[in-house]
This record gives structure tokens, sequence and C-alpha cells, in this order.
């Protein structure tokens, strides 16, 4: 027969380990350094708090390592944090799953299951056919969508204003149109030489 339970006999289900107790003399065999050798970093206080990719003060490898090359701003190729992300959805998918004349939102969109949650900016993109008219509210949406949209009657509301594209390189001015030569009086020639007065009677008796 099985001993009854009571006071003596009690212990948990799953045997417990005991927790290294450290600094207790030479005889517990974690005494004098405790387990942490003679000297050096990691014989110290708070060296087991050291962040990821220290390498003790040396030069650290994703510093030694040569950088990628390539545009970093946000007018450039969208890299690192000026990336953004959208969900997609086509218009082949609304036709599918909404009636006529539905009002197509984010929450109606997470109900339908086309998309999991509203963190993520949704983009109407335009793969497909769209015969039905919607009433269509997204963050986004492309020139192919919205043309099928509008073209089955429907209307398209964006939550977020298109950016406006600056372009990369300014275009060339058309160069100025050179002068006209102002036209001027036709000067004498040089070579004839202005007539000389006659001389007076008077003169010539004397």
């Amino acid at each position: 027969m099985a001993d009854q339970l009571n006071l003596s006999n009690l212990k948990p289900a799953q045997a417990r380990k005991g927790r290294k107790r450290v600094g207790r003399g030479l005889g517990s065999g974690k005494g004098r350094y405790s387990g942490r050798g003679i000297k050096g970093q990691k014989s110290r206080s708070g060296s087991n708090k050291m962040r990821p990719g220290f390498e003790g003060g040396q030069n650290p490898i994703y510093m030694r390592l040569s950088k990628q090359r390539g545009p970093y701003s946000r007018d450039a190729m969208p890299m690192g944090p000026h990336r953004t992300s959208t969900v997609p959805v086509n218009v082949a998918a609304l036709e599918e799953r909404f009636d006529a004349g539905a009002e197509v939102t984010i929450e109606a969109l997470i109900e339908k299951g086309l998309i999991r949650n509203a963190r993520t900016d949704v983009k109407l993109l335009g793969n497909g056919e769209l015969s039905k008219k919607l009433s269509i509210t997204v963050h986004a949406a492309s020139a192919t969508a919205r043309e099928k949209v509008e073209a089955a009657g429907g209307s398209l509301t964006l939550l977020r204003e298109p950016k406006v594209r600056r372009p990369k390189r300014r275009p060339k001015s058309a160069a100025p149109a050179a002068p006209e030569p102002e036209e001027t009086e036709e000067s004498e020639p040089q070579g004839e030489a202005a007539p000389q007065e006659e001389p007076a009677q008077g003169d010539e008796e004397s």
C-alpha cells in the first residue's frame, strides 16, 4: 500500500537544482577565485554585460569590413531606414470578395482575409479585371488600378497624399538666342576725299 501523503514525504514533482554558491571556501570547489580564474577582463564584475559585437576594445569586424557602395539618400533608391513597405491588393481580389456597391476599407479587407492587420499601408494594384462599382479607401494606388476603378463607376480615396518625386537632374535650359546686329548708317568710303573749295578772285590777282 502506498504511503499516505504527509509532511514527511512531501517533495516537488520535478527535482530542484541547487543554486551554485561561490566564494564559500576551498572545500566547496568554488572558493578563492569563484570559478573566474586569475585576472583578466572576464574575472571582473560586469564582464557579462558587454554589448553584442564588442571585441575587447579592438576595431570590431563590422567596422573592419568594407561598406557596400551605392546611393544612400531619400531622393535616390530607398535603402535602409528610407525604405517603405506596403501590402499589395489587386483589383481581381476585390472582384471576388466584395459585392457591387460595397465600401472597401482597411477594416473590410481584414475581415475578408486579404490583409492580416492595419499596421502596414495598403496599395491597390491593377492586376485583373474589375466590373463592380466599389467605394475604395486605401493608402495608395497605382495608375492602372485607378483607371479600372473609375471605369467601373467606383470611387477611390487615398489615405496618404502621393509623394511628388522631384527630378534627379535639372532639365537643361534652352540657350538664349543671339542678339541681332543693329543696322548702322552707311559711312562714306575712306578712299574718296572731300572736294576742295576754289580760291576767290581777289586772292588770284594778288
